[in-house]
């Protein structure tokens, strides 16, 4: 180190020292014609010591021969003959330029042509890339298929009337501990996903439709499954008590204004009610099986009843109850009867003998009893009730095309 002058160095097995710093004599090579330092040897030639840099070496056009080339002494009296060379090509000529242009303008416009393609590519690209509300604006059949709305106009109808209570009253669930302390201090969560919340609504309308698994939502919206799984469970629990906060019942006025002709001989009718169930997982309580199994369905459901107005718009939804209740008990429990009023008249089916409870006008299809045959005008009547009970059928049928209730329903989403 005190050769070289460097205090702070610390040499290692790969450090060189370039050849210069040595004499030639302490070079010698070997008989592979490899060069080698004498043992021994030190660099001795530095800067400090009055060592000078070689002459760089010439390059390769310097080194590289040439033929000798008599060049005239500038002095003489002869004078160097000026050869003009003809250019190879004119284009200065008209002709020629105009034919060019064109042909530069052709390309520029293909050239045009193809940026605007691989552009439009790169968007579909981007579009694909992400499932979104985006990728289904132009296909009412994509929506229909994804959302059961009619319509993406239906879509977007519904979310302007959500929209406001999204942003201030919407509660999103992360986990127990942050979801307990935003219920205890009553404030409400911030967007904690990257997915716009139009386009976590249209996830949990996929997974509520099209029955589609979290993995598959994580996938197509490039999100944790975990994520879309809060997604799913936030939408769910904002939803339930957005929607059941709203009132359904209609006014009897406005049901008989909107009255159908088909109801002319039953004018009163108020609500036409139904019961429906749905499969639900087998507890593992041989008592809780004996309470939410059907005879019917031979199979553990839980069992709700609908309301449907005569003009077809749902007006009472009950809560889920055991698949063994019965109708009237249902009924009963319901609460609907308090909103009955002695001048309507609501239609159901056989199961419902809620004569004693309704404290209105019930039309129902009748019963044979003792009778050997029905009378002509209970047939007529029956008739005429069972072709206006089926509305309510079609529209528990169309509720029940989300594909989420085609597989049983786990015991931890029932409100008891």
């Amino acid at each position: 180190m005190r050769t070289i002058r460097r205090d702070d160095f610390n040499p290692t097995k790969n450090t060189r020292v370039c050849s210069r710093h040595f004499n030639a004599t302490d070079i010698i090579v070997t008989a592979s014609g490899l060069r080698r330092l004498q043992k021994g040897t030190f660099p001795v030639l530095f800067e400090w010591n009055g060592y000078e840099r070689p002459v760089p070496r010439p390059s390769v056009w310097d080194r590289r021969p040439r033929p000798d080339m008599d060049i005239p002494d500038s002095g003489s009296d002869s004078e160097m003959e000026v050869v003009t060379v003809a250019p190879a090509h004119d284009y200065c000529v008209i002709p020629e330029t105009g034919e060019r242009a064109s042909v530069l303008t052709e390309e520029n416009e293909a050239l045009r042509l193809q940026i605007r393609e691989l552009q439009h590519q790169v968007e579909v690209l981007q579009l694909r890339q992400r499932f979104g509300i985006e990728r289904l604006v132009g296909s009412d059949a994509d929506i229909r298929f994804y959302t059961r709305f009619a319509s993406h106009s239906h879509f977007m109808a519904f979310w302007r009337l959500v929209e406001p209570a999204v942003n201030s009253k919407m509660v999103r669930i992360t986990s127990a501990k942050t979801t307990a302390s935003a219920s205890s201090s009553n404030t409400v969560s911030h967007q904690t996903t990257k997915l716009p919340p139009i386009d976590e609504l249209l996830l949990f309308l996929m997974h509520l439709s099209a029955g589609l698994l979290l993995r598959d939502l994580a996938e197509r919206f490039c999100i944790h499954r975990s994520t879309a799984s809060r997604i799913v469970s936030t939408w769910t629990h904002f939803l339930y008590f957005l929607l059941g906060s709203q009132r359904l019942w209609i006014p009897s006025e406005v049901v008989r204004a909107h009255l159908p002709p088909e109801f002319s001989a039953f004018a009163d009718t108020q609500v036409v009610l139904d019961c429906t169930e749905i499969s639900c997982q087998t507890p593992s309580s041989l008592l809780l099986q004996s309470e939410v199994f059907s005879s019917y369905k031979s199979h553990t459901t839980f069992k709700a009843m609908i309301g449907m107005a005569p003009h077809g718009a749902i007006t009472f939804v009950s809560g889920l109850y055991a698949g063994s209740m019965s109708d009237r008990e249902i009924f009963k429990r319901s609460g609907i009867a308090k909103l009955l009023q002695p001048d309507m008249a609501i239609m159901v089916d056989k199961g419902f003998l809620v004569d004693n409870l309704a404290g209105c006008k019930v039309y129902r299809p009748a019963f044979l009893s003792r009778k050997k045959q029905m009378s002509r005008e209970d047939v007529r009547q029956t008739q005429s009730i069972a072709r206006l009970r089926v509305h309510v059928q079609r529209c528990i049928r169309r509720i029940k095309e989300n594909k989420l209730f085609d597989k049983e329903i786990p015991l931890c989403m029932w409100e008891h």
